[in-house]
């Protein structure tokens, strides 16, 4: 690698010089390679704990003039290889013009001058995210390569002097943390420690300081425990190991890629020693903690942010804070967490203003909305920049199709703009979504009455007038309460949000509000607004669709709330099945999952459809991420976090509940419905409205309170079910005393009722117990949690997995769990290789979390080969991965090019388990189609049947009623295990017993009895040579006439040869077996599939009249072939292949005899049953097919190669440092 011109004032220490010349010197590393006793052993030392860098340049050219002593770098290499092509071309290209100067300054100006050309013009290659990366942190990523044999796709994110912990005795070294690893190395004194571990293998990782590791990093897997310190920042290292963890388990949850998401603005300048994915990291978590505090759409990124003052008229106080920008919204939060948060979108902005500065208000900005508020802001830093990137903003805003909708773009600047009328909604209340809707609709507000309005207004039951009086005069207040606050703090998206609006939500929203404020709250109104018509096209095109989704809900709609009147006729069911739909249609990742009916039907009741739906959306994707896909990992998650904080608030309940396996049963109903399934309506309905307005937070705190409530009965129970009965009577009769609605029978009340009901609970009290007791919980303690319980919960559910798919390997297969286990291990991780580097391998397709266990993981025919080559019993050299590629498409019956974990075990046992005819089976058919050619033609009479039987059954179909119960019949038959025995394995011509023998020969040339092998095998080969000469007899009949062409073989008669049919074709040469690993097609374009095809494939070409043997030309031709492959036992494979020779055949080109079929004896066949009988003459070979062979051990050396378990190293170097 050329590098910029440095000087370097001590040439000589450390370093040999190799070779030199009046202008350059080329020097080595001391102990680099070979042995440099203590010296090489300091020299190691001090390069791996003082300088990271150093040792990824062993070798150094360095540019020198003889007066002078100073002495400029000016390329590096990694290996002896590439310093010398950099000396070559410094040889070639400069020695002969420098020695024209005069002057060595002038000399020492050119070479600089040059270097930094060459570099210039390297870089001008470079793609642009690899130009970004400083030269000090590329020596680093070479280094890390280099150590852990990383490929090019693997990028370094950072990298940290660090110490590892090898029991009680600290290594320092340095920690390099890749997009998909964490490795350590570290060298001391002569003991090399070497680390690698995935992040989709870690179990726990976690920041903690005890007196044997002080605050240290621990990092889990299933096999062993990690403790890093000694850092420089441990802050900033375990932050990057969460995120890089985080997006591990993500690629596990659903094979997301890391590079997805790098639309990222870019530094003017590049920081020093900052990675561009440093960068783009850092970037991400301060996009995510944006979105999420401000409840924006997740297509949302942060352009940045700036502290400064927000005018508060409320309090008549300037609040600090922080501004946040993005491509359409401006907002603040203010430094005291619940003083005041602020969104502004920017489709409302009508004026963006530069306010006279004062020694009072410095800088202000002046910011008017259509809904005539104004906010004021000062103390910015750089207001013009700003001014400039809103404006910038503004301008894109007013083009997309939810800004400016009048026409008229937004100014900046404007002294006195006129009033712009938000679309869509009432003056006196823009950018809230208090008004209907239906004009957004379209055609569905003509077809539904539910697309305008909530299904509460539409079913509202009669109330008599004495039983609201006192409640109907609370919800007036609540009402006027509301009211009060909106003139005081703004109504809409653009309102002042402070710690007054919890205190009102806490006490209750009004039903004439609900749906409103569940919109601004959520987030859910920012995406309906500017995605007018999203929803009715989305219901349009799935309308009429069937697949898995549609069907469940189907089945769950007349169970969701069916106590409730608005569900218990037509109109609320077809509103509720249009908004599952349309979401299952919108993201057919989630699809549906139980639950999302009753959350759903709950939404319907206080908004329209739309509203619904994008209330939905924010909930699924959002506030409650994870929670509804498949394996409903989010609740899982937050139910480990719930009986992480009862351990903490609770701990004597914990102990109990832990032991009865309570937490499990109820917090999952609990979470997935937010109460709703076991709270009645009107109770459960106040918990959403904290929801959304706090999150999480909500629910955790009530449920924590529930326990606590029912703390003493609960340690009194005996057993789970006693507990659940009396946690569901307390929370049937938690109460909602303010309800104005009927109250609706709860069906689990009527379950759970007994002869003494515990006494009402009022909702609010349960609230404010709540936040009283545990509401010291804050948002980003329980995000961190999260993050602790989603490596745990995940990695269970891969074991999980793994425990599922051994288990559908059958029985007979050979191999004990564990083994299966260790394997699918490897598999996974091959697979798992295909996601981080092989973005153009079948296999790096997104896999489907949806699917079976068994085809969620599969790989393709080059990662079987690096496989099987490392955990076959049967190694075969150089001739390996053509027996791998024949394995590999015997296995893969559905030609699709994958194979899955099942399919994989099946080929690696056939090897290893079974007896000698099973492994010989097993042989013989890896030298059979299709595993021999796999690119044969299929026979256009097989074509034309195949079609023939399709067209006729597709007729069938309709019209034949029991169509259904003969597929179920077939279905049952191919289901059934058929035995398959020898007499079913079709006959073996003469090119695929050479590949059979060819395959051997490899086979035995790494065992200790090679020589005795070798013998073996050719007396088998000699002898079945024979057998199949004598076989020829009985096929070629003197008076046998011409067969003529089968209909639909319409295949050119071959051309005569003078081929004798009893002589042994001569194999191709070495250059040719190369050619035809990959494919295997044979020189005979149809080898026989049964002794039947191969008596009707006999004669030298398809008309030609048959030739009539003699005894002794017979005996001599067959004695001369048999000499051919005896002769060459003792020969490499590559050998039989030169020097098994055809006698009495006339030369002709490889071309011409592929062409022709000239090559292959037709005639000549061999059994298996004759292959068998054969071998089993020979004592050395039944020994060696039997013989067992231990696959633990193969295992574990592939494990360390795919780097799938942490992998420590603790050599002792004589002298060697690396």
């Amino acid at each position: 690698m050329w590098l910029g011109p440095e000087e370097v004032l001590v040439a000589n220490a450390l370093w040999v010089t190799e070779r030199a010349n009046p202008f350059f010197v080329l020097q080595r590393r001391r102990g680099h390679r070979r042995g440099g006793g203590l010296t090489g052993l300091l020299v190691g030392t001090l390069d791996v704990v003082l300088d990271s860098s150093a040792r990824v340049a062993p070798y150094r050219i360095l540019h020198q003039t003889q007066d002078s002593q100073v002495y400029w770098t000016v390329a590096c290499g990694s290996d002896h290889k590439e310093i010398t092509a950099h000396w070559e071309w410094l040889e070639n290209n400069l020695l002969q013009t420098l020695s024209i100067f005069d002057n060595e300054e002038d000399i020492t100006t050119f070479v600089k001058g040059k270097i930094h050309g060459i570099i210039a013009e390297e870089n001008k290659n470079l793609q642009p995210q690899g130009d970004e990366d400083p030269g000090k942190f590329k020596e680093a990523e070479l280094k890390m390569r280099k150590q852990f044999g990383m490929p090019e796709g693997e990028k370094l994110v950072n990298y940290y002097s660090c110490s590892y912990w090898k029991g009680r005795v600290p290594r320092q070294g340095w920690l390099y943390l890749t997009v998909n690893h964490l490795c350590f190395y570290s060298f001391l004194l002569g003991r090399e420690v070497s680390l690698v571990v995935q992040w989709v293998d870690v179990i726990r990782l976690e920041k903690n300081a005890t007196l044997l590791f002080p605050e240290s990093i621990r990092v889990d897997t299933r096999d062993q425990e990690l403790f890093f310190s000694m850092f420089l920042n441990i802050g900033e290292t375990f932050k990057l190991m969460e995120q890089l963890a985080n997006l591990a388990m993500r690629q596990l949850l659903d094979s997301e890629g890391f590079l997805e998401d790098r639309v990222l603005p870019r530094p003017s300048r590049p920081q020093r020693n900052i990675s561009a994915l440093k960068r783009d990291l850092d970037a991400r978590a301060k996009n995510e903690f944006y979105r999420a505090t401000f409840r924006l759409p997740g297509d949302e990124r942060l352009d940045g942010h700036t502290s400064c003052t927000l005018w508060t008229p409320f309090s008549k106080l300037h609040i600090p804070g922080q501004m946040f920008i993005s491509s359409n919204y401006i907002c603040f939060a203010s430094k005291e967490e619940d003083a005041c948060h602020l969104i502004i979108p920017l489709r409302e902005v009508t004026i963006v203003e530069k306010a006279d500065s004062s020694s009072v208000l410095p800088s202000p900005l002046s910011i008017s909305t259509k809904s005539k508020m104004t906010f004021l802001f000062a103390n910015l830093k750089d207001r013009d920049f700003l001014v400039q990137r809103i404006s910038d903003f503004l301008q894109k805003t007013s083009q997309q199709p939810g800004g400016s909708s009048s026409g008229r773009k937004a100014s900046v600047e404007d002294p006195a703009p006129e009033p712009l009328p938000a679309p869509r909604e009432p003056s006196e209340q823009p950018s809230s979504p208090s008004s209907p809707c239906g004009s957004r609709q379209g055609s569905l507000s003509q077809e539904a009455p539910t697309a305008s309005q909530g299904l509460l207004k539409l079913f509202r039951r009669d109330a008599p007038v004495e039983d609201l009086g006192a409640k109907g005069a609370k919800e007036k207040m609540k009402e006027e309460s509301w009211n009060i606050h909106f003139f005081e703090f703004g109504r809409g998206v653009c309102m002042y949000r402070t710690a007054r609006m919890r205190e009102l939500v806490l006490k209750g929203i009004p039903e004439s509000l609900r749906g409103e404020l569940w919109l601004l709250f959520s987030g859910a109104w920012n995406e309906m607004v500017t995605h007018p018509g999203y929803y009715a096209d989305l219901v349009e095109k799935s309308t009429g669709k069937y697949s898995l989704a549609t069907e469940e809900i189907e089945r769950d709609l007349h169970r969701s709330m069916p106590e409730h009147p608005a569900f218990q006729n037509e109109l609320g069911i077809a509103a509720l099945r249009r908004v599952l739909t349309a979401y299952a249609f919108r993201n057919p990742t989630i699809g549906y999952c139980q639950a999302m009916n009753i959350v759903t039907s709950v939404l319907l009741l206080y908004g329209s459809e739309e509203e619904a739906f994008w209330l939905l959306v924010a909930l699924c994707e959002r506030m409650l991420p994870d929670y509804y896909n498949t394996r409903v990992v989010g609740a899982l998650v937050d139910q480990g976090i719930f009986e992480e904080l009862t351990r903490d608030f609770l701990p004597q309940l914990s102990e109990k509940m832990q032991e009865l396996g309570v937490i499990a049963s109820i917090s999952l109903s609990w979470l997935l419905t937010l109460f709703l399934s076991v709270m009645p309506f009107e109770s459960a309905v106040v918990i959403v409205d904290c929801f959304f307005y706090e999150g999480i937070k909500v629910v955790l705190q009530v449920a924590l309170a529930v326990l606590d409530a029912n703390m003493e009965q609960l340690l009194g129970c005996s057993d789970e079910g006693e507990a659940m009965t009396i946690l569901g009577r307390y929370l049937d009769n938690v109460v909602n005393k303010q309800s104005v609605s009927p109250p609706i029978p709860h069906l689990h009340a009527l379950l759970t009722s007994g002869d003494d009901p515990p006494e009402e609970v009022d909702i609010f009290d349960l609230l404010k117990v709540s936040y009283e007791k545990f509401g010291s919980l804050r948002a980003d303690d329980i995000e961190q949690m999260r993050f602790k319980q989603r490596l745990k919960v995940i990695q269970s559910l891969e074991d999980t997995a793994k425990r599922s798919v051994v288990r559908a390997i059958p029985g007979d297969i050979g191999f004990s769990v564990e083994e299966l286990e260790d394997l699918y291990v490897v598999f996974k991780a091959k697979h798992l290789a295909s996601q981080y580097w092989g973005s153009s391998r079948p296999t790096a397709v997104r896999r489907d979390p949806s699917l079976p266990y068994l085809e969620q993981y599969r790989i393709d025919a080059s990662q079987f080969q690096e496989l099987f080559a490392s955990l076959t019993p049967w190694a075969c050299g150089p001739h390996t991965p053509v027996l791998a590629g024949r394995m590999f498409r015997l296995l893969d019956q559905n030609k699709d090019s994958l194979i899955n974990f099942k399919e994989f075990v099946t080929g690696i046992s056939g090897m290893y388990h079974g007896d000698l005819i099973d492994k010989l089976k097993m042989l013989y058919k890896l030298h059979l189609p299709p595993a021999l050619s796999p690119e044969e033609p299929e026979s256009a009479l097989e074509a034309t049947h195949y079609f023939t039987e399709d067209s006729s059954t597709e007729e069938d179909k309709g019209t034949s009623p029991s169509d259904c119960r003969h597929y179920l019949q077939m279905w049952a038959k191919e289901k059934e295990v058929q035995k398959e025995t020898i007499k079913d394995l079709p006959k073996m011509n003469q090119e695929q017993f050479i590949e059979l023998c060819k395959t051997l020969y490899n086979m035995f040339s790494e065992d200790s009895m090679e020589q005795v092998l070798y013998h073996a095998i050719a007396t088998v080969a000699s002898l079945l040579l024979r057998i199949g000469e004598v076989g020829k007899r009985f096929l070629v009949q003197p008076d046998r006439k011409p067969r003529d062409s089968a209909p639909g073989e319409d295949q050119p008669a071959a051309p005569k040869s003078t081929q004798h049919p009893a002589h042994v074709p001569q194999p191709p040469a070495e250059s040719d077996t190369q050619a035809k690993a990959g494919g295997d097609t044979p020189l005979g374009k149809a080898p026989p599939e049964s002794p039947a095809a191969s008596e009707e494939g006999g004669g030298e070409g398809r008309g030609s009249p048959p030739q009539r043997l003699s005894d002794d030309e017979t005996k001599d031709d067959t004695s001369m072939s048999s000499y051919s492959v005896v002769s060459s036992g003792s020969l490499q494979c590559e050998d039989l292949a030169e020097d098994t020779a055809l006698v009495g055949r006339e030369p002709c080109s490889p071309s011409a005899a592929a062409r022709s079929g000239g090559s292959v004896d037709t005639d000549w066949s061999i059994s298996f049953e004759q292959i068998l009988a054969s071998v089993l003459t020979e004592s050395v070979l039944v020994d060696y097919f039997e013989k067992r062979v231990d696959i633990g051990l193969k295992i574990k050396d592939q494990k360390k190669v795919e780097r799938q378990l942490s992998t420590s190293s603790d050599h002792e170097h004589s002298g060697v440092p690396g």
